[in-house]
């Protein structure tokens, strides 16, 4: 008999308090002294009203990666003799808090006090994903009878206008009134920090629990060169070259640490790969959208949200926006935590009954990744 996996519990973490549209640039700061030109319209694209991050008004760092990490997985298992029974993590995050030791590592170190098996998962949206399905195979292999899937993101930091000024003096000398190109300056208006998490189970527990049907996770990278990237940058040949070819000035002048964004192939192919990934998922496992009584999408704003629903709607999938749900207006875009922080949501908002089925849908516009998961309410 196959071993069932069952989502137990889940919970979220918000740094601070809310921090609403005119307020951004309060913590973000001015790049060049100058309110940015594209602030306004970005906003007006992606309907976000409300983000958090961690950080005060003069840019310091309120709470790293990992203890925003570790204070979601406290607020799921409050219980220390809870944590000690924890037997596998796996957390996923773009944004850790340094390149050594890994994510994983440091959220152990700061999240439990007893030796584990743990796994630190990379990449940008998809983190979530690969760190879920990290712990339902070690759960379904038999390796373990429990994990927890932690995510994670802070990002706020590497949006504050002072990574940007050097560069910003660098066009100045050659420009008379310089602007950082869109595809960095648009994503200081778009992410937001946070932490959220599951645990895992070979049983249920509780009053409710969510079965993990099937997790499938797809990506296009054979066929599309990398959209969204870190600590890189593409030279005049089109080569994505990677940090460890620049020199110090270099760095600076060109702000390649910085998230950067292709927004031209993102428009041009993020949305129909992602209902390509939703067919290819929905075939595999005979599941007709009909039966599907909750959508939890993963998306960067709600311009994409719209396209993604004209999207379904045009190759005749019976998946109607009625059906979704995303708290991404008020929470923002969490990267990582998305999908997971509006899951949170749902499980607590009393709306679920037996047998509902709640698909949830993750794009990840690095290389174009895709994951597609149903789960199933169960109630004891």
């Amino acid at each position: 008999m196959e071993q069932k996996v069952f989502i137990t519990k889940t919970a979220s973490f918000f740094p601070n308090m809310p921090v609403g549209n005119d307020e951004m640039e309060d913590y973000l700061g001015l790049i060049g002294g100058k309110k940015s030109r594209v602030r306004s319209v970005i906003l007006r694209q992606n309907g976000i009203k409300s983000r958090y991050y961690a950080l005060d008004k003069e840019q310091n760092i309120t709470h790293s990666n990992a203890e925003m990490a570790a204070l979601s997985i406290k607020e799921m298992l409050p219980d220390e003799k809870q944590r000690a029974m924890v037997q596998v993590l796996a957390c996923g995050t773009s944004t850790p808090d340094m390149m050594l030791p890994s994510q994983a590592s440091m959220v152990h170190g700061a999240a439990f006090d007893h030796p584990m098996e743990i796994y630190s998962l990379a990449g940008v949206c998809m983190t979530s994903i690969a760190a879920l399905k990290t712990a339902f195979m070690s759960i379904m292999s038999g390796n373990s009878s429990n994990a927890v899937c932690s995510t994670s993101e802070l990002v706020s930091p590497v949006l504050l206008s002072k990574f940007f000024n050097e560069e910003y003096n660098s066009l100045k000398k050659i420009e008379e009134n310089p602007i950082i190109a869109f595809n960095k300056d648009f994503l200081r208006f778009m992410l937001s920090d946070g932490a959220a998490c599951c645990y895992l189970e070979k049983e249920m527990s509780g009053e409710m629990s969510l079965e993990i049907n099937w997790i499938e996770t797809i990506s296009f990278a054979n066929q599309y060169p990398a959209c969204m990237y870190m600590w890189g940058e593409y030279n005049e040949s089109g080569r994505l070259k990677s940090w460890k070819e620049f020199d110090g000035k270099e760095m600076g002048e060109k702000s390649v640490w910085c998230i950067k964004q292709n927004v031209k192939l993102l428009n041009e192919v993020v949305i129909p790969l992602f209902v390509d990934a939703i067919e290819i998922a929905l075939k595999k496992h005979n599941v007709s959208p009909e039966v599907i009584d909750y959508v939890i999408p993963h998306i960067s704003s709600m311009y994409f949200y719209n396209v993604l629903a004209k999207e379904i709607d045009s190759r005749g999938i019976d998946m109607k926006t009625d059906k979704w749900f995303t708290n991404l207006t008020t929470v923002g875009n969490i990267g990582s935590v998305s999908i997971f922080a509006g899951l949170d949501e749902l499980v607590h908002s009393g709306r679920l009954i037996d047998g509902n089925k709640i698909l949830l849908l993750v794009p990840e516009s690095g290389r174009f990744t895709y994951g597609v998961v149903l789960l199933t309410v169960k109630y004891a």
